[in-house]
């Protein structure tokens, strides 16, 4: 049994264990006429036969349940009872074998419940020695990590059991709340109070802890982990009770804590009857599609039976990894291959080829996602922000009405609300575009949806933290005093399918998240749990410091969600609807016709002018900037009067 790590073939294992269990059955068999004070040599001649032949079939039958197929050091519950099987088995035929030997009259099967006790403790008994050796063997050549295991329940035992196979952590203690479980042992590791954790990672020089209570609300997990932030050890966790459930994960996949459990609040899950409203059996667009956002939206549209999902995109290889990503997860989802994916490379600015997508596929709900939405690059690049979150939006929004969509849920942010940067205001004239369509009266339903802060979207903070940790830091935050709305991408596609069942038109949809959270906060979070001290004013021998850069061009020190008081419930006691002052479709008119040829003008003070105009409450705290704006500026191109008049022919985008 201690063949395990003997460079030899697997099949020449295989034969060294069937011989050993050939001389173990033998064996077995003697000691038991042995105990009876039984001559085991005073038996007829042909009993040795029978003997031969049914020791032959024990070993093939051991063959077939797959005994030799279970490695000696992994050895579980399973291995157990398969030696069960197989030992009863090999008793059975032992019987036959003394019952063919011998008359009827002359036979004494009391020596077969012997036999089957020594077979068992020979051949099981056998291999977890060699279990138990091969493991101390590699635990002196290979130490393994201490580590304490928060959670005595079904995760817990599952999580120590593969550790203990493994051979990179050893489980030395059990720390668990409940009082009904300390002093006991699990698995051979006893469970303590949460109140001993300080004494036993100082007794075992524990650096990491890990959570095994997948089942555990947020609320309940933040409240441990405020219990083990300022103790000198990295915590890490099992995966979510879902993602073990769905065999995505297994429990033995330890990862760092989830961000989603610093945040306190438990997730907001969503309303069935809502989710499948605008998207059951119906034909569905999703612009944006390959984004972080966008292709979330897609992953949970298709569990919802669309009868066709189209993914528009102008980036080439998020669209081609979303695509094929969906067409594998319709393997798994039942009736799947009825859903038809269609993936289209274009820019929602084309109105031609948003007419044609709209019109061949016959789409019913348009979720429009696409946008530029990195402040800093926006802040550099105004006119084409503009062009896209603006003029995009605005192309989608009537192509989608002029073919009768019924739906079309746009994809907003917080940073729209009384806007301190460009790419808000692009949002906020974009909100203003589909309120003022929806003012005057449309066949499609156009409805708002704005975010917070969305955890694991591109360009989320929690990634970067990670990273600065992970390399030594500094953690770099804007300003101690910065906080935000926080929530996860699920919640957010799930509030934008949601929304789309319960608008009217023209109204703006918010989750409630709480409250809103300090991002230094949460990066001080992050350090100790990683297993690290803050460095600073209080702490010179902390190990990562924190470094205040400063506030990007744009950014707010608070981000707001509604603009005014008007707002009120909806079926979803977590999603609230808000009805918000506008400008009507008459006077957006002309703003946007002044907008288009300021853009194509490159015009920055014009486009800041009309900013200024129409979205109310909007105080760039930077002058405006563009490359193309800096350059023109410097150098004005010569051009004569003709292109100069040309130029001034600007083809509105907008119509009646």
């Amino acid at each position: 049994m201690l063949l395990h790590n003997i460079p030899v073939t697997r099949s020449l294992k295989r034969f060294f264990m069937m011989s050993a269990d050939t001389i173990m059955i033998v064996m077995a068999l003697a000691f038991s006429f042995i105990l009876l004070g039984k001559d085991l040599f005073a038996l007829e001649q042909r009993f040795y036969l029978y003997l031969t032949v049914a020791t032959a079939l024990s070993i093939l039958f051991f063959i077939r349940i797959g005994l030799y197929r279970v490695l000696v050091l992994y050895m579980g519950l399973q291995a157990v009872f398969l030696i069960l099987q197989g030992v009863t088995f090999a008793t059975c035929l032992l019987a036959a074998s003394y019952y063919l030997a011998q008359t009827p009259e002359g036979t004494d099967f009391s020596v077969l419940p012997i036999f089957w006790m020594i077979s068992l403790l020979f051949i099981g008994g056998s291999r977890f020695v060699g279990k138990v050796l091969l493991q101390s063997l590699i635990q002196n050549f290979r130490p393994k990590e201490p580590v304490i295991i928060y959670g005595a329940g079904s995760s817990g035992m599952q999580l120590v059991v593969a550790l203990q196979s493994g051979d990179q952590y050893l489980p030395v203690a059990f720390v668990d709340d409940s009082q009904s479980m300390l002093g006991s042992a699990v698995h051979g590791i006893r469970v303590y109070s949460p109140n001993s954790l300080y004494e036993l990672i100082e007794t075992y020089s524990v650096r990491q802890i890990f959570l095994a209570i997948p089942s555990a609300t947020h609320a309940e997990r933040k409240e441990i982990l405020n219990r083990l932030e300022h103790l000198p050890v990295h915590v890490k966790t099992v995966p979510d009770l879902f993602d073990m459930v769905s065999g995505k994960v297994g429990v033995d996949e330890i990862r760092d804590i989830d961000i989603e459990d610093l945040l306190g609040r438990d997730i907001v899950p969503p309303n069935p009857e809502l989710l499948g409203a605008c998207i059951s059996g119906q034909s569905v667009m999703v612009t944006g599609a390959g984004g972080s956002i966008g292709s979330e939206l897609c992953r949970q549209i298709i569990t919802i039976n669309p009868a066709r999902v189209v993914l528009l995109d102008s980036f080439e290889y998020g669209l081609y990894e979303v695509e094929a990503e969906l067409k594998e997860n319709l393997k798994t989802i039942e009736n799947g291959e009825d859903i038809e994916i269609v993936a289209l490379l274009g820019s929602v600015c084309n109105r031609v080829q948003m007419e044609n997508a709209i019109k061949s596929f016959e789409v019913d709900t348009v979720y429009h996602v696409a946008a530029y939405k990195q402040v800093p690059m926006v802040e550099k690049n105004v006119v084409e922000g503009a062009q896209n979150n603006i003029f995009g939006t605005l192309v989608s929004a009537q192509a989608a009405e002029a073919l009768r969509v019924k739906n079309f849920v746009f994809i907003s942010t917080d940073k729209a609300v009384r806007p301190t940067n460009y790419m808000g205001a692009t949002k906020r004239l974009a909100e203003q575009v589909l309120q003022a369509m929806a003012q005057r009266g449309s066949n499609t339903r156009f409805s708002i949806v704005r975010f917070g802060n969305v955890l694991g979207s591109s360009g989320s903070v929690v990634p970067l933290f990670r990273k600065q940790i992970s390399s030594g830091g500094p953690v770099t935050v804007t300003h101690p005093e910065v906080t935000r709305y926080f929530m996860t991408v699920q919640e957010a596609a799930q509030l934008v399918l949601q929304a789309g069942s319960m608008a009217n038109g023209g109204e703006v949809f918010v989750l409630d998240m709480n409250e809103p959270i300090r991002i230094v906060d949460l990066a001080k979070k992050m350090v100790h749990l990683m297993g690290y001290d803050v460095k600073d004013e209080n702490s010179y021998r902390g190990d990562i410091a924190i470094e205040y850069t400063g506030l990007r061009p744009g950014e707010k020190l608070y981000e707001e969600l509604l603009i005014g008081e008007s707002v009120t419930g909806t079926e979803h006691p977590k999603i609230m609807r808000a009805q918000e002052d506008s400008l009507d479709w008459y006077a957006l008119q002309g703003l946007l016709s002044r907008l288009e040829k300021a853009c194509q003008q490159i015009d920055l003070p014009s486009i800041k002018a009309i900013f200024l105009e129409a979205v109310d409450g909007f105080e760039p705290k930077e002058d405006v900037s563009d490359p193309l704006w800096d350059i023109y500026y410097s150098q004005p191109p010569s051009a004569s009067d003709g292109e100069q008049e040309e130029q001034q022919n600007v083809t509105p985008l907008f119509k009646d």
